[in-house]
């Protein structure tokens, strides 16, 4: 999935994407910049990632730019 960094407070790890296919807020997931290059997120970044079982963002990565083109609506 794809989406943008809507909140990110580096203090405490918390953070929220929006989806950019069903516009969707999902939570990051503890641990989910764990072996990424990311140490730190800002709002407005474009990020690919997974959904864990329990609904939360996970696995954050940047992707190639054929990756983060824009979804088709």
């Amino acid at each position: 999935m794809q989406g943008v960094i809507k909140a990110y407070d580096p203090a405490s790890g918390d953070g929220v994407i929006m989806c950019d296919s069903d516009l969707a807020d999902y939570e990051l997931a503890p641990g989910a910049l764990d072996g990424s290059i990311f140490r730190m997120l800002r709002q407005g970044q474009r990020v690919l990632f997974e959904v864990d079982g329990g609904g939360r963002a996970t696995k954050l990565r940047l992707g190639s730019e054929r990756d983060m083109e824009t979804p088709a609506h």
